[in-house]
């Protein structure tokens, strides 16, 4: 399961990088944003890299901002191989995936907490990583599904619907056998 997780996750999670791109474009030709750098300043200071100011090179942005998005969608994987599919998933990992902009960004000092920003764009921020954790889920429950439920799926499957005190099913019901 981890080595299909991994593989998979990394497409689903460049996948979700790229429509995220391009929401991001959509909405910067909208609202007139300029591009951010925080990508790039986070990686540098992770790194060790050095740092000037204004816009950062390209590469280094692009590097951490498809970075970012491929590793996570290794998590998302693991997620839709044991059976944790669909939007409701999704929105959970949504949150995963702030949680990870927010302990880099705020560890490193280049960003602050969100509770701290205009308004304005905290929305946009939460709007852009939610479309980035649904295509992320959306690709890797598709590749998920190609091989059947996940254990988790195999577990509620054995007596469906919302029962308390329902023990897990054999081992063997579990692992794909």
């Amino acid at each position: 399961m981890i080595k299909r997780a991994l593989w998979q996750g990394l497409l689903a999670g460049t996948a979700g990088g790229v429509v995220m791109t391009l929401g991001e474009k959509i909405e910067q030709a909208v609202t007139g944003r300029p591009d951010s750098h925080v990508p790039a300043r986070v990686l540098q200071r992770l790194t060790g890299l050095p740092e000037r100011p204004g816009p950062q090179p390209a590469p280094v942005n692009w590097g951490m901002h498809y970075g970012q998005a491929a590793l996570l969608g290794v998590l998302r994987s693991v997620m839709a191989q044991a059976g944790l599919r669909g939007p409701v998933a999704s929105a959970k990992f949504a949150v995963v995936r702030l949680t990870n902009d927010q302990i880099l960004e705020n560890a490193t000092g280049v960003g602050a907490p969100p509770q701290t920003w205009p308004r304005k764009e905290l929305v946009v921020d939460l709007l852009h990583k939610a479309v980035y954790a649904f295509a992320t889920g959306a690709v890797a429950d598709a590749l998920a599904a190609r091989g059947g439920q996940g254990p988790g799926q195999r577990h509620a499957a054995a007596r469906p619907g919302r029962h308390a005190h329902v023990g897990p099913p054999p081992r063997r019901h579990t692992d794909g056998a």
